[in-house]
């Protein structure tokens, strides 16, 4: 089975029947299927209220089996613990934040993380630099993720590999797999690795995350971060082609491939353990 991760719903047609297509055509058997943004990112789509975008991400994940809806939160919000309890009521399969306005250990976000994890549910935390045209990359440079070790029971994954903080990403992780080892916390850490990366930096990335001599063996997924109204086939199997040749030429068994397309996905999920 192989899951694609990471991918966003967006304007333009809604064609499920269409994204099946495209999504089986790229050799995908289902992914995590993002929700509309939350008002703090401009945008016609992200005027909606929260109930409009989880009955959208909804929507598109009734398309066919193994599609999970992730909804978008604000967790700085006012109504943000209203928003969780809404959103797991319908249930919701986890939950996506990107700090585009705030640090991730803001009290008020932790709080929200908090009630998230009490509610079993994993974050798809967008991690690096990001595109919104806006001063906001400081927010999401991989060690200020390390507040999450205060979050009790949480799961939670770093997307991107957090480029261009590749390395920095790697140690944080090495981090969180330290504390979990001793006891200290049961915080779980998986890294995303969604392009971020461009290929020039692909192999470095992906080299250094599986010879670094951390245990990533189960929790490092792929994602793709294509779009639901226009899956692009020909795109995810570019990446899953090149991921795979870097992953031979380093010696990846096809064990550990097999479970970085699909099976730790489903761990991330919750649906499956090791």
């Amino acid at each position: 089975m192989i899951l694609d991760g990471h991918i966003h719903i967006d304007s333009g047609p809604e064609d499920r029947e269409d994204f099946l297509r495209q999504l089986y055509s790229a050799g995908m058997d289902g992914g995590i299927v993002l929700s509309p943004a939350p008002a703090c990112f401009a945008g016609a789509l992200h005027t909606a209220s929260p109930q409009e975008r989880l009955e959208k991400v909804l929507f598109w994940c009734e398309a066919g089996p193994n599609l999970y809806p992730f909804y978008w939160i604000d967790p700085t919000e006012t109504d943000a613990l209203k928003q969780v309890n809404l959103a797991v009521s319908q249930s919701i399969a986890g939950f996506k934040v990107i700090c585009s306005t705030h640090d991730p250990g803001d009290p008020r976000a932790m709080r929200t993380y908090q009630a998230i994890a009490e509610a079993g549910r994993p974050i798809l935390f967008h991690s690096g630099i990001l595109w919104d045209g806006k001063p906001s990359s400081p927010h999401n440079r991989p060690a200020n993720f390390e507040a999450l070790l205060d979050v009790k029971g949480l799961r939670f994954a770093l997307a991107h590999i957090s480029w261009p903080w590749t390395d920095e990403c790697i140690a944080v992780y090495g981090k969180f797999q330290a504390a979990m080892r001793h006891g200290d916390r049961d915080v779980e850490m998986f890294i995303d690795t969604t392009p971020g990366t461009p290929p020039i930096y692909r192999r470095d990335a992906l080299t250094r995350l599986f010879t670094v001599g951390y245990d990533v063996t189960h929790n490092v997924f792929f994602g793709s971060d294509n779009h639901a109204n226009a899956y692009n086939a020909e795109y995810a199997r570019t990446w899953i082609a090149r991921d795979r040749a870097v992953f031979a030429d380093i010696g990846v068994d096809e064990k550990t491939m097999d479970d970085v397309f699909g099976e730790n996905l489903k761990r991330f999920l919750g649906v499956k353990r090791i």
